[in-house]
């Protein structure tokens, strides 16, 4: 997509607020003609070197009607400025954020989170000013023409010779435009950078402690710190001595403009008047000068933006970016609607078979999995650290696009894993789960509608309600940053009474009961089972856990664990060793027959992983 496709398809979207606006501007302009076109009346009249047009009263009703329109053009530009802007500004993130959530979420950005978050707002204010930069030099050159115009009819000669600076801007900017986005380029390139370390920094605290790396990681962002100013100082230095270039050229313009006029004056061919107009008349001209060559700069400085938002949205095509849709500005948000389940939606039975993924430039992955889960089954994958249990759950997922092998639910082949697993047909937390720096509620709801009783019974299924009676709020109590700061075990377990509230068919845990003690490992599991369909979940209330319920268990889970707990409940256990399945099975009888298995039970290798 070219610069001026995606700046057109901006303003089309913003079309009305674009025009209003380009309106103020070129009133605001023009109404500067006024006093110019008044002084030449009322020097020729004071001078008597021409007849004056109009009298005086004339003049100052002039004066009046034209401040009067500056004042309506100030408040027409006010009052569309924050619309336009804003709106371009919320497509554009709705756009890239839109595009990301399509995407593998394991895969979803091509760059850090904190550099992604850089184009999120520097490279979409570019984009949002610039098409208020554009009329103010569109009216720059609606004010212009006229002036060049009246002058022209006044003096053609003077006139032409204030037009040289104008094309000699033209030229300087032709020639330096390539300079210009490199420029650009780098200083955004390197802003990201600090801005995505910083981000990996705080995401890998503990990592950084236990490898004792806090005074390479010290270096390396000093070493970031150092480049971006330099890539700034590079990129504002000739930003600089272009716009002085442009200034200067205008002052040598306005000079010989000024020596010329005073010639004319001693023929006899200019009138005070005519000489009073031409000066008052320069700045504009100036202005216009100096718009043009600031535009085009930034009309260059407006395509790598466009490039690196283009990178954010992964091969889509390059008009999804600017897409028109709703931004709910004008109209009520809609109301998030929880999923109906319908007969498909019942998990029965669940194959994977040949399943394989590996990263790209990389060996490491899973191959060949080969995996059945019949409903009510609890399924256990389990295996040394950097075996491939995470990126098993993720391929199967659609977090990571599988490079082979089948998926079939219910004897449906499933084509897109990604946007067919989700609630009310699987529900998934990861080992490090994310909560927002918000209340419970709506950490636990995210927009979703609240059915009475639902959260209570989901913080009771997840183990949680001796900690919801310590939080001085209850349920209201805001998590995070900005409130009560979770422990590890708090947030897993907040994360699991997430999917309880959504109630779906398959549960995937990746490492749920990491940071949990035995005790109370071995009582969500428990409650796990006890949950007997769709609005049946056990209840709270009763001081204990309501093992009296023995039914058929009908929640189905495929869980990534070495805890004994787990491992105990399991149906069955996959063994994972190098990426393949090394042996399937029960505990009893993998412990006889399996090395790798014994090793694990042992503890050998099974610590807390991040698994790659």
């Amino acid at each position: 997509m070219k610069t001026w496709e995606g700046v057109y398809s901006t303003i089309r979207y913003v079309t009305k607020w674009w025009i209003g606006n380009m309106a103020g501007i070129v009133l605001i302009f023009l109404s500067f003609q006024v006093p110019g076109l008044v002084n030449r009346e009322f020097f020729n009249h004071i001078t008597g070197d021409a007849p004056a047009r109009i009298g005086l009263t004339a003049m100052v009703v002039l004066l009046v009607a034209g401040g009067f329109g500056r004042l309506f053009g100030i408040f027409f530009t006010v009052f569309t400025h924050v619309p336009l802007q804003y709106r371009i500004a919320a497509l554009l993130q709705k756009n890239l954020l839109g595009r990301i959530f399509k995407l593998p979420g394991a895969q979803a950005l091509e760059s850090s989170a904190g550099e992604t978050i850089s184009r999120f707002r520097g490279d979409v204010d570019e984009v949002r000013w610039f098409p208020l930069r554009l009329n103010d030099w569109i009216a720059s050159i609606v004010n212009g023409v006229l002036s060049i115009a009246i002058m022209m009819w006044i003096n053609p000669y003077i006139t032409m010779v204030s037009l040289v600076p104008i094309l000699a801007v033209m030229g300087v900017v032709y020639f330096m435009r390539m300079r210009i986005a490199a420029y650009r380029k780098a200083a955004r390139e390197t802003a990201g950078h600090v801005t995505g370390f910083i981000g990996e920094l705080f995401g890998a605290v503990q990592a950084v402690k236990v490898s004792t790396s806090e005074q390479s990681m010290i270096d390396h962002f000093s070493e970031l710190n150092r480049r971006r100013p330099k890539a700034a100082l590079r990129d504002r230095l000739f930003e600089q001595c272009m716009d002085s270039v442009f200034r200067n050229a205008v002052s040598i313009g306005t000079a010989v403009i000024m020596i010329l006029a005073a010639q004319s004056m001693r023929a006899g061919e200019f009138t005070v008047g005519d000489f009073a107009l031409f000066v008052y008349y320069l700045p504009g001209l100036a202005e216009m000068t100096w718009m043009f060559g600031s535009t085009t700069a930034r009309f260059r400085q407006l395509g790598v933006s466009f490039e690196r938002m283009q990178r954010v949205m992964q091969g889509a095509p390059e008009t999804d970016l600017v897409e028109h849709g709703p931004i709910y500005v004008d109209e009520d948000t809609p109301q998030l609607e929880r999923p109906e389940r319908s007969s498909p939606d019942r998990l029965e039975h669940l194959s994977v078979r040949g399943l394989g993924y590996h990263y790209p430039g990389s060996e490491n992955g899973v191959t060949g999995i080969d995996l059945e889960m019949p409903r009510g089954s609890f399924t256990v994958i389990t295996g040394r650290i950097g075996s491939g249990k995470t990126t098993l759950l993720r391929a199967i997922l659609g977090l990571l696009p599988r490079d082979e092998g089948e998926i079939i639910w219910n004897g449906k082949h499933i084509e897109d894993p990604a946007n067919f697993f989700v609630p009310p047909r699987s529900a998934y937390t990861p080992q490090v789960p994310w909560l927002y720096s918000a209340s419970l509620t709506d950490n636990l709801l995210m927009g979703l509608p609240q059915v009475e009783g639902e959260l209570e019974r989901a913080m009771y299924s997840a183990v949680l309600e001796e900690d919801l009676t310590e939080f001085d709020k209850g349920l209201d109590t805001v998590v995070g940053p900005k409130g009560v700061r979770l422990s590890g075990g708090q947030m897993q377990r907040v994360a699991a009474a997430r999917m309880f509230v959504r109630d779906p068919e398959l549960f995937v845990f990746d490492d749920l009961s990491s940071a949990l003690d035995v005790d109370t490992e071995s009582r969500l599991w428990r409650r796990m089972f006890e949950r007997r369909g769709p609005g049946q979940s056990s209840s709270p209330g009763t001081g204990q856990d309501a093992s009296s319920a023995s039914t058929e268990r009908q929640t189905t889970c495929l869980v990534v664990s070495h805890r004994r707990p787990a491992l105990r409940h399991a149906d069955q256990i996959i063994v994972l060793k190098d990426g393949k399945i090394e042996a399937v099975g029960g505990l009893e009888d993998l412990l006889k027959t399996n090395e790798e298995m014994r090793r694990l039970w042992s503890g050998d290798g099974t610590q807390s992983e991040t698994d790659a």
